[in-house]
């Protein structure tokens, strides 16, 4: 369901970015989809994305603070060993490596280089948060008359839900 998840929203969101504009990448974070400056050469090849500071903010509402990462009360300290991997100095200009950022996360993440479209999906935290309180997760599929229905219709009535995979 993870990778089917991933796969969805890179489908949906490939639109936002083609090869006329290579100069900027599409970040998704929380489902919410922005646009950020791409990085200089040294730091735009490779598989991570980088992005400054103000992209960071921008994008995920998290802000660099001398504790670590932080956004509200959620705070990552950077391990000092490895802060070369998180942050790079070009020019005047700070960068941040939001695909190491989301790799201490344990973040799953799926990019689309060809559109430069970036998705970062829920912390294993926020994924599994609906197994304390025992409810499903809210989705939205047709039903068999094509009409779209979202599981939040049906909250306090039994549901049963069939699915099915190839895998």
């Amino acid at each position: 369901m993870k990778l089917q998840s991933l796969l969805a929203a890179l489908a949906l969101c490939t639109f936002f970015a083609t090869s006329a504009f290579a100069d900027v990448r599409t970040v998704i974070f929380d489902n919410v989809a922005t646009e950020v400056a791409s990085p200089p050469a040294p730091l735009a090849t490779g598989e991570d994305l980088w992005v400054t500071l103000a992209d960071l903010t921008k994008a995920t509402k998290f802000v660099l603070k001398p504790q670590g990462v932080c956004r509200d009360e959620l705070c990552f300290p950077i391990p000092k060993a490895r802060k070369s991997a998180f942050l790079s100095l070009q020019g005047k200009i700070t960068w941040f490596n939001l695909s190491e950022f989301a790799r201490l996360t344990k973040q799953p993440t799926a990019n689309d280089a060809e559109h430069a479209v970036w998705f970062f999906g829920p912390r294993p935290e926020e994924q599994n948060s609906f197994v304390s309180s025992l409810m499903a997760p809210n989705f939205r599929l047709p039903d068999a008359s094509g009409k779209m229905r979202s599981l939040r219709e049906f909250r306090g009535k039994k549901v049963l839900l069939l699915t099915w995979a190839s895998w």
